[in-house]
């Protein structure tokens, strides 16, 4: 027997699950690994996130290498062309299964039936396992078997489904006896021509498994227990930073869960800082059955279907302002250099500049999700999308349109001394901290300092209304 498994965003050896059961199984294991550029350009995956990408599978292919399983990477342009690729490989190596985790995306559901239909007509099984998740798309229902379209009995039901469900960690498999097929060892990570040259963090986000584990494990023994009390305030490093290792399956969703837990059967106490972090794992859950019971949303469309006939307006020159932190409004430019210089930005900046681009200048949605997926690191179309459509409030949101983020006042209260905004805007270094978070102290300093910072784009009260 010889089995396949199929790297995408799981690039780890410990708790991936289609890994195990096909070391499991018995037999010769080996890995591939897709390269598909047009589909990533089409996706709008960050120049950042790929290079990232790229490190992580050098280190997979070596942490792979210590299991006596080689790695192969082949190139299609796009998804339509996957299932042939990876059936010739199957059979020009004698496979005689493919293992894979479960991808929810449309396009990616469609090409990954497309895998299973060419495989079973060849006469080689498929072997799909849900991963990314905690609990997987369709498990957790309304009592009409409906899924859920609002978070907090949606957590409710999660809560009780899970306290019945082993949600341990796997451990790597054992190495292979059988050494390394050289015809699956042909093409290196390093030689296959990606389409980018860019650079990340890494001095934030080193790649690979083992750094992954690190900052969890740090995180877990120390600034979770102050996650509730410092999570929305930029200037200080109150959150996990993990976001980029789930993204990209570095780190399991499971793990996280058991080091926020120590293993045990028991959720943390309600209102403390592991709670909180709890729900984020439980928000990224909920995003993903999201996209599965309601494929539209993958698919350009709003969750909320009335909000098809709004009229957004098109300002290129407005847009392209907010693409380059220059609207005046000191919290949502240094949110938005924050995310051009590092491929991240914080949740709480990520939800004020969304809402100002949808809402404060009533930009369609769709423009300012596209962007961030161009440069964020972490971009994941389910939580990326599902922030967008809930800051305005086209998505799962109960809040209507009325709920919106006041820049200035946000500023005030989440980046009280204006460290945060004075890290990314310079310019306003000399600025007094009360006229950062008030319009008319603000102009009237720019002006008395000379600094070159532009005018508010929009009058605040004026764009609310």
């Amino acid at each position: 027997m010889r089995n396949i498994i199929w790297f995408r965003r799981d690039l780890r050896i410990n708790d991936n699950r289609a890994l195990y059961a096909a070391c499991e199984n018995g037999g010769e294991v080996n890995a591939v690994y897709m390269v598909t550029p047009q589909q990533w350009q089409q996706h709008n995956e960050s120049a950042a996130k790929l290079a990232f990408w790229h490190a992580c599978l050098q280190k997979l292919e070596a942490d792979l290498a210590t299991l006596g399983i080689g790695l192969r990477v082949l190139t299609a342009p796009s998804f339509s062309e996957v299932p042939q690729a990876l059936l010739q490989l199957a059979k020009s190596s004698g496979a005689t299964g493919l293992y894979f985790n479960n991808e929810y995306e449309y396009n990616e559901s469609v090409r990954d039936d497309a895998v299973c239909t060419d495989f079973a007509a060849a006469g080689i099984k498929t072997c799909r396992f849900d991963d990314r998740v905690l609990l997987p798309p369709g498990s957790v229902l309304t009592g009409s078997s409906s899924y859920y379209t609002v978070f907090t009995p949606f957590m409710k039901a999660w809560l009780k489904k899970a306290a019945g469900t082993d949600l341990s960690p796997l451990p790597a498999p054992k190495p292979q006896p059988r050494p390394l097929t050289a015809a699956l060892v042909a093409d290196k990570p390093a030689s296959v021509a990606w389409c980018c040259d860019s650079v990340w963090r890494s001095d934030l986000w080193p790649a690979g498994e083992k750094a992954a584990q690190q900052m969890l494990q740090k995180f877990a023994a120390g600034r979770v227990g102050e996650y509730h009390e410092k999570r929305d305030f930029p200037g200080i490093n109150g959150t996990s930073l993990l976001s980029p290792y789930l993204a990209a399956g570095v780190l399991s969703p499971r793990q996280c869960l058991a080091a926020l837990t120590g293993g045990q059967k028991k959720w943390p106490a309600e209102g403390s800082g592991a709670w909180v972090w709890l729900s984020e794992l439980v928000w990224r859950d909920f995003y993903a059955h999201v996209l599965v019971g309601f494929p539209r949303v993958s698919r350009g469309q709003p969750f909320k279907l009335q909000t098809k006939a709004l009229q957004w307006n098109h300002d290129s020159e407005k847009l392209e302002k907010w693409q380059n932190g220059q609207t005046g409004f000191p919290i949502v430019d240094a949110a938005m250099r924050q995310l051009r210089q590092t491929g991240w930005m914080h949740n709480r900046l990520r939800m004020i500049a969304a809402m100002f681009l949808s809402k404060y200048l009533f930009i369609d949605w769709r423009l300012g999700e596209k962007f961030f997926m161009q440069h964020l690191l972490d971009g994941d179309l389910a939580a990326n999308n599902g922030g967008w459509q809930w800051s305005a409030s086209t998505g799962t949101d109960a809040v209507p349109y009325f709920r919106i983020f006041n820049p200035f006042s946000q500023s005030a209260r989440f980046d009280p001394d204006g460290a945060f905004i004075r890290k990314f805007c310079p310019e306003l270094a000399e600025v007094p901290t009360p006229a950062l978070h008030d319009p008319k102290k603000l102009a009237a300093a720019v002006k008395s300092l000379k600094i070159d910072y532009p005018p508010l784009l929009v009058d605040p009260q004026k764009a609310r209304q």
